[in-house]
């Protein structure tokens, strides 16, 4: 496809080579640690990996989207635990700050992002509220120079640790339709009656920071709204198209990871006297997965280059969301059945891809949100 410049290439050699000597080592003990520790962040940001799309007026290196699509891919090479919240703070959270932020919110939030000295989220998702986000129930009530937010937020990337939370919540519950009343906030970590709920035991992606948060009465100062209130669904729909391909892109790699191991693996396996590689069963299957795995990256590729010129691609992004993640799950379930009972064991590496690479087809919008996207695009 040739979207990577010789530049690109060099700026993933030198992220291959941090993360051989300051990922790959440690990934398996923060795994059982649950948790990615701070100073893997500064290392990052001290290189200059967090945030390449930042201006270089707040310290950041203003380079194209194909930057943070190599950041995405070798960290999920790592594992998905470790992409997940660095992608989320890089290259979903910091965009709203730089395209939506005042001159002051950006010198304030983005220098230190950069750095890794802050750590960001975004809240969306509540209890009682997926995928439909204009059925949110926290609400932000002005009050003078403030606003009094109130409200619970759950399965939150980066929540336990984030230094400042953008929050998706309601300045005008009365709004018809409910999205019209939908703002952003930016809440910093230690105002008084923000707490952080319990770190949430998933089934997969362990080292990633995944939490509960709940706000009682927060006073939130007027100044730390993220661009017009009640045009926060808008801003959400406007940045959607980046997390959605940031997702299609992860699972990508996932599947072509798991194709990886599981190649070395039927080579070197024997049974009945031959390689699992030598079967013809083992043949079609790596075969179909091949395929559907260069189909995927055709694909991604082309939206990537795409997006990079600033294209509309809502449609098609959608559909690499949906099709890519549900294909990653056929694959790392195929190759778990071709590891036989090793598959099963957690020395293996295809154990753990098993249980990371599901959620995909869940958040960031569901396959069926997908799927409804992609129709009212075409009946459109």
């Amino acid at each position: 496809m040739g979207i990577y410049t010789e530049e690109h290439e060099m700026f993933r050699k030198a992220l291959r080579k941090m993360l051989d000597k300051e990922a790959y080592p440690y990934f398996e003990q923060w795994e059982k640690e649950r948790d990615i520790p701070r100073d893997f962040w500064l290392k990052l940001g001290e290189n200059g990996f967090l945030c390449p799309m930042v201006s270089e007026e707040y310290g950041g290196l203003a380079l194209d989207f194909g930057y943070s699509a190599i950041l995405t891919e070798e960290l999920e090479r790592v594992g998905a635990g470790l992409a997940s919240g660095i992608s989320l703070h890089s290259d979903i959270v910091t965009p709203y700050v730089e395209a939506y932020g005042t001159a002051a919110q950006k010198e304030k939030w983005l220098p230190k992002s950069v750095t890794g000295e802050y750590i960001s989220a975004i809240a969306m998702t509540e209890p009682g509220a997926g995928s439909d986000l204009a059925g949110i129930q926290t609400t932000a009530k002005k009050d003078g120079d403030f606003y009094i937010l109130n409200g619970e937020k759950t399965f939150i990337t980066n929540g336990i640790h984030a230094d400042y939370v953008v929050v998706v919540c309601k300045t005008d519950p009365q709004a018809i339709p409910a999205y019209k009343g939908v703002s952003l906030l930016i809440v910093e970590s230690g105002t008084p009656g923000f707490k952080r709920g319990k770190k949430l035991d998933k089934i997969g992606m362990h080292s990633a920071d995944t939490g509960e948060l709940i706000f009682e009465d927060v006073r939130v100062p007027a100044e730390n709204l993220l661009g017009e209130e009640n045009r926060g669904f808008y801003y959400l729909m406007e940045k959607l198209q980046q997390e959605r391909l940031i997702v299609a892109l992860e699972t990508q790699i996932e599947a072509e990871c798991c194709l990886k191991l599981t190649v070395d693996y039927v080579k070197e396996r024997k049974a009945f006297g031959s390689r699992i590689a030598d079967f013809q069963n083992t043949q079609f299957k790596l075969a179909e997965m091949a395929t559907e795995i260069d189909l995927g990256r055709t694909y991604v590729d082309s939206l990537i280059a795409k997006h990079i010129t600033g294209q509309d691609i809502v449609k098609e992004v959608s559909m690499a969301k949906w099709w890519i993640s549900e294909m990653a799950k056929r694959v790392v379930a195929d190759c778990l059945q071709l590891h036989g009972g090793y598959g099963y064991m957690e020395e293996y590496e295809i154990a753990r891809r098993y249980r990371d690479i599901p959620v995909a087809a869940i958040y960031a919008g569901t396959t069926e949100i997908m799927k409804g996207i992609i129709a009212k695009q075409i009946i459109k």
